[in-house]
C-alpha cells in the first residue's frame, strides 16, 4: 500500500523501515531543539502523512531513546488520525525530559518511530449490567 507523505525539509530523508523485519519506521527531528529537565516539548518530524482510511498512525518512542537521551512520550504514545493531514498538520513528537540535564535533539536525529495500525469503529450497545459477577477489579490478577 502506498501512503502519501509530504516532507517539509527536502534535505532530510523520508522515514524508512531499517530492516526487513521492522514494523516501525524512524522519524527524525526537523530542527535542533533543547529540552530542559522536567519539560515537555514538541519536536517537528518533518512529515505530513495522509494516514489511509481504516488505519491510525501510532508515534512511539524508539526503544533506545529513553536510555540514550532521557526522553519519553509523556502520554505513552501519540495517535495520528486519518484526517490529520492538512498543510499545517506536521506530525510533532511530544517528548518529556525526565533526566536532570537539558537534552539537545539535533536536526536529522532519529527521535521516534511510527507504526500503522488497522482499526475498526464500533457502535455502543448500552446495557444495565454486562455480567453478573466481577473478575475482582483493578489489579485482580496480581499475585499477592
Amino acid at each position: 500500500m502506498k501512503v502519501k507523505i509530504q516532507r517539509i525539509d527536502k534535505e532530510l530523508p523520508l522515514p524508512v523501515y531499517e530492516t526487513g523485519g521492522s514494523v516501525g519506521f524512524d522519524l527524525v527531528a526537523r530542527e535542533d531543539i533543547e529540552i530542559k529537565p522536567g519539560m515537555i516539548e514538541l519536536v517537528p518530524s518533518n512529515c505530513v502523512v495522509e494516514v489511509p482510511a481504516g488505519y491510525m498512525l501510532i508515534v512511539a518512542s524508539r526503544s533506545s531513546t529513553p536510555r540514550k537521551k532521557g526522553l519519553t512520550p509523556p502520554h505513552g504514545f501519540g495517535i495520528i488520525d486519518h484526517d490529520y493531514c492538512g498543510p499545517e498538520d506536521e506530525i510533532k513528537i511530544q517528548v518529556y525530559n525526565f533526566s536532570p540535564e537539558s537534552v539537545d535533539v539535533k536536526k536529522g536525529e532519529k527521535i521516534a518511530q511510527g507504526v500503522f495500525v488497522k482499526i475498526d469503529k464500533f457502535e455502543w450497545e448500552e446495557v444495565d449490567n454486562i455480567k453478573e459477577s466481577s473478575r475482582g477489579g483493578f489489579g485482580s490478577t496480581d499475585i499477592l
